[in-house]
């Protein structure tokens, strides 16, 4: 079984409620490092090994792929997590602000909040992209034509005895 695969198994195939709430609350906070480090070193593109972030990160490799499946969408380059083994490398050129905008969509505010942020993004900029996300969720009602409306052809006829026929 492939390292990605076994990472949905372990995040997502719970026995009990408990189990899933354990195991959310050590994998966030092992997320929380691998950002910290990552958003740390924000002037280099990050090259490793799978296995060689999980001994530097303290973690298993599936919590590696768990990182990366997060992350791969902000990836200038995305990866192939289905075929990446613990020997793949893995080069993480990372788009921060679809970074932070990708955060904001999770409600991540563990990770869009971290200090870290702050060389890499102003203020204003990371306040423009929480708008442009927010804004991204309203919904705008069109209006509709009336079926006793003028038609929108312009023959002057009613909609429902021109085009809403």
């Amino acid at each position: 079984m492939s390292l990605f695969n076994n990472w949905k198994e372990i995040a997502f195939e719970h026995k009990t409620q408990e189990e899933e709430i354990a195991f959310w609350k050590e994998f966030c906070g092992a997320e929380k490092s691998f950002y910290e480090l990552i958003l740390g070193n924000y002037q280099e593109v990050t090259e490793e090994t799978i296995k060689g972030l999980a001994e530097k990160l303290e973690v298993s490799n599936e919590f590696v792929m768990g990182f990366l499946d997060g992350i791969n969408d902000s990836l200038v380059n995305r990866l192939d997590l289905e075929e990446m083994t613990e020997d793949s490398t893995a080069r993480l050129e990372i788009d921060f602000e679809k970074l932070f905008y990708n955060m904001h969509e999770a409600k991540a505010d563990y990770l869009y909040t971290l200090s870290e942020w702050e060389p890499i993004l102003s203020a204003e900029k990371r306040k423009e992209i929480e708008k442009a996300q927010k804004r991204s969720k309203i919904v705008v009602k069109e209006d509709r034509i009336g079926r006793n409306d003028p038609c929108t052809c312009g023959s002057g006829k009613k909609y429902k005895k021109c085009c809403g026929k």
